[in-house]
Order: C-alpha cells, then sequence, then structure tokens
C-alpha cells in the first residue's frame, strides 16, 4: 500500500471517527438540516440552499430519552432522540422525520416538544404501492419543497433541483465504482471501508464529499489484491451507524461483500434518471425501488428476489440477519425472506442487538460458528 494510500485512508478514518463533528463550526454559512431516513430525499434539502445531515445515534446507554419515552421502543431513534438531548445536535437548524414506521412517527412530536428546532417537517411515506400510494408519495414531495420554500424564503426552481440531483448522481456512481470492487475475489476494499466512507459521506456537503471520494477511490483501486481468499457474506437488516460489528466480522476471516441496509446498497446504487420530469424521477428512486421492509409489497416471497440479485452479483456464500429489538418491520421481514433464502440453499445467520453490542461475546461465537460452517461447505 503506498504512502499515498495511507494519507487519505487515515484522513477517513480520522473523519469517520469526527464525523458529527465535521459541521458545527458552522463555517459555510449555511443552514444545517438533519434527516433520519431518505424517504425524504436529501437532494430537496441540497436544492433549498441547505447542507443536510443524517442523524445517526452513539452507541450507548439511553438514559434520559428514557425519561421522555417508552424504553419499549426503537432503541435506535431512543439513543437519537438522547444524543439531541445532551446537545450533540445543536448545530442543526431543522430537523426532518420521515414516517418510516411508528416509532419514526411517534418521536416527532415528543422531538420537537423537547428540542424544538427553527424547522421541522414530517415526511409522510405511504406504506402501501398502488398508484394511489404513488400519487400520494408524488404530492408528499411537492408539501416538502413548498414547506422548505417557506422556511428559506426563496423559490425551489426545478434547474436547482436537476442540477442538485446531478451532483448526487454522480456521488451515486462513484459509490457504485467502490462496490463494484468488492466483487472481486478477494475484495479490494471492505466492508468496513466502504460504511466509513457512507457515514461521513453523510455528514457533510454532497459537494465535498465528492472530491473526497474521487481521491480515495482512485487509491483504493490502486490496490494490489490480496491473495487469501474467506467467505463473502451479504449483511441485511436494520440501520447500522458504526463499523464496530463489520470490523469484528472482517476480523474473524470474511468478506462483507454487499450489504442491504439503510446506509448502503439500499440508497445508493440507484441513479435519478430526470428524462420523465424532476417528480417522477424522485418517485421512482425513493418510492418505486427504495426496497424497506416497512413497504407492504404484498405477500409473495418474489419481493425478496432483489435480496438474491445482489447475492448471486456479489457472489455471496451466506448472509449475516441484524436486528434491532422492537424493529416491527424487519422482524415481520424477516421469516419469509429465511424460508425464501432457504428453499434457495442459502445460510442465513440472525443475530440480534439493543443498539448497544451489550451482547457482544455471545454475538462473536454465533458469527464464528457461521463462518466456520461456510468455510467448510
Amino acid at each position: 500500500m503506498g504512502q499515498r494510500d495511507m494519507a487519505e485512508l487515515e484522513k477517513l478514518e480520522e473523519m469517520y471517527k469526527n464525523r458529527n463533528l465535521l459541521l458545527r463550526n458552522g463555517e459555510t454559512g449555511e443552514k444545517i438540516i438533519g434527516y433520519l431516513c431518505n424517504f425524504a430525499p436529501p437532494e430537496l434539502i441540497s436544492a433549498a440552499g441547505m447542507i443536510p445531515y443524517r442523524i445517526t445515534g452513539k452507541r450507548g446507554e439511553i438514559i434520559e430519552a428514557d425519561d421522555c419515552v417508552e424504553p419499549l421502543g426503537c432503541p435506535y431513534i431512543r439513543n437519537c432522540f438522547e444524543q439531541d438531548l445532551k446537545g450533540e445536535m445543536d448545530f442543526l437548524d431543522g430537523r426532518v422525520i420521515s414516517h418510516s414506521c411508528d416509532a419514526a412517527q411517534r418521536i416527532y412530536g415528543i422531538w420537537n416538544t423537547y428540542k424544538k428546532k427553527q424547522y421541522s417537517y414530517l415526511f409522510n411515506a405511504p406504506h402501501g404501492t398502488s398508484e394511489w400510494s404513488r400519487k400520494f408519495f408524488k404530492r408528499e414531495l411537492l408539501f416538502f419543497k413548498e414547506s422548505l420554500e417557506r422556511f428559506v424564503g426563496h423559490k425551489i426552481s426545478e434547474a436547482d433541483i436537476i442540477d442538485t440531483i446531478e451532483l448526487y448522481n454522480q456521488n451515486r456512481q462513484l459509490i457504485k465504482y467502490l462496490y463494484s470492487l468488492r466483487k472481486e475475489d478477494p475484495p479490494r476494499v471492505t466492508g468496513s471501508e466502504i460504511l466509513k466512507i457512507l457515514l461521513t459521506g453523510c455528514s457533510i456537503p454532497p459537494e465535498n464529499f465528492n472530491v473526497f471520494l474521487k481521491k480515495v477511490m482512485s487509491e483504493i483501486a490502486e490496490r494490489k489484491q490480496s491473495q487469501e481468499k474467506s467467505p463473502r457474506l451479504m449483511f441485511w437488516g436494520c440501520i447500522i451507524d458504526d463499523t464496530n460489528l463489520f470490523e469484528m466480522i472482517e476480523d474473524m476471516g470474511a468478506h462483507i461483500v454487499i450489504d442491504d441496509t439503510c446506509i448502503g446498497s439500499k440508497t445508493c446504487l440507484f441513479n435519478i434518471d430526470t428524462s420523465g420530469g424532476v417528480w417522477e424521477g424522485l418517485t421512482k428512486a425513493y418510492f418505486d425501488a427504495f426496497m424497506c421492509p416497512r413497504t407492504d409489497r404484498g405477500p409473495g416471497l418474489n419481493r425478496f428476489n432483489y435480496v438474491l440479485d445482489l447475492i448471486r452479483e456479489y457472489n455471496a456464500n451466506g448472509v449475516i440477519g441484524y436486528m434491532l429489538n422492537f424493529c416491527d418491520p424487519h422482524k415481520m421481514d424477516y421469516p419469509d425472506l429465511r424460508d425464501y433464502l432457504d428453499e434457495r440453499g442459502i445460510p442465513m445467520l440472525l443475530i440480534h442487538d439493543n443498539y448497544s453490542l451489550g451482547n457482544i461475546e455471545g454475538v462473536r461465537t454465533r458469527i464464528e460458528g457461521f463462518i466456520e460452517m461456510l468455510s467448510h461447505a
């Protein structure tokens, strides 16, 4: 690995560790809007002249938030709320929460009560896939745009949105290239490195991220491939916003070659086509193609065909499922996904977490056994 390579990757490590500090100084003068889910497209926030910032948590004990909300609820959302109560998100000028699940929808009013911002918006994403649901989603995009316009005090033109979409499409093209390096055997970039890159990118302006991506991408591409081949895994499940678990899996000798998570392939392996209009393009990307289990796509198991396509494209040998406590959408989907993969002879291991990795030794033992099984298959 060259000196330049080491310098850029060390910079990535530093940016990843301090990603929640990158926008706090307010040096740009632009307003910063935190968003909890990608159903509300960050492209619209950028087109309004503001910086979108992906709200994430920090693994640890939840204390203050549980004085305000029911503790028997999503630990991830409670932890994000906890960080804001502690002042970790005071640099945000606004907050956008999507009705991605009941926990997110319910936290909206509570969050506004205890930590009010200059701007707040609940993006009401429908849970069905009918034509009426599609029309509803497209209209909600317009409501969201109009809300942003009222906040910034000026109109957001379609030209502004198209320019921003092109910027994000460039970003996704660069990320797609990095993902393509994971198809190699062994992969030239690790799953934990990809996750660090994506989490860092959620914390800086998109144009800055593109510049940084190009530097990191070119240097990773120059790496010499290792000769050591190991089991290749897909990582499926709830949101994961740090690399601890990925690094533990990789330290055991396995490669995470593809993910099916919302800070991952769900939101970075597509382009937005505006040839049919801005709103149609955004709807195709964030409604039609956003394969989140909170959306009812019917009882048929063919809704998991995209998972099988990813497994085949990235030549994964098995799947590790990651389940946060009280995550109803993923808990409802898991039994069907397990059956779907079983029928096709693809092994899957499900691990549970309360967003603390407090059961880390038990998780480690189970993953070690799973990797060993795949190694001898």
